[in-house]
């Protein structure tokens, strides 16, 4: 399901226009920019995706003269695509323990590098 269908679920579901949703549908699917499959999922679609859309937008949605819970909004999405609400161990519990996770291939850069500009 896209975003859009998402706002239109919202909509339906709580009243108001899909583009009343829609800011918080992009955010939880914009982790499509970075990754073109399913696993694109696994950045937002879990329990700490529902708090940081929390963050982001507030606790609240003000849809006409009613208050939604961006919670809600969020955990329905994330259902909506897979059924049930997973947390970020349900997709890391099986991925593989790589050696640079641990710094093992720690490098050294100069602060220069690192900097975009020198401070004045």
């Amino acid at each position: 399901m896209n975003s859009w269908h998402h706002a239109l679920s919202a909509a339906r579901k709580w009243c108001g226009e899909p583009e009343d949703y829609l800011p918080i549908e992009t955010f939880i699917d914009s982790s499509k920019e970075i990754i073109g499959d399913s696993r694109h999922r696994s950045i937002y679609h879990h329990t700490a995706g529902v708090f940081l859309c929390e963050r982001v937008f507030g606790p609240t949605l003000k849809v006409g003269r009613k208050l939604v819970p961006v919670r809600l909004i969020a955990e329905r999405h994330i259902i909506e695509d897979l059924g049930w609400l997973p947390s970020p161990v349900d997709y890391i519990k099986g991925m593989p323990l790589q050696p640079w996770m641990s710094g093992a291939q720690r490098k050294t850069l100069p602060l220069s590098h690192l900097l975009k500009e020198m401070p004045a």
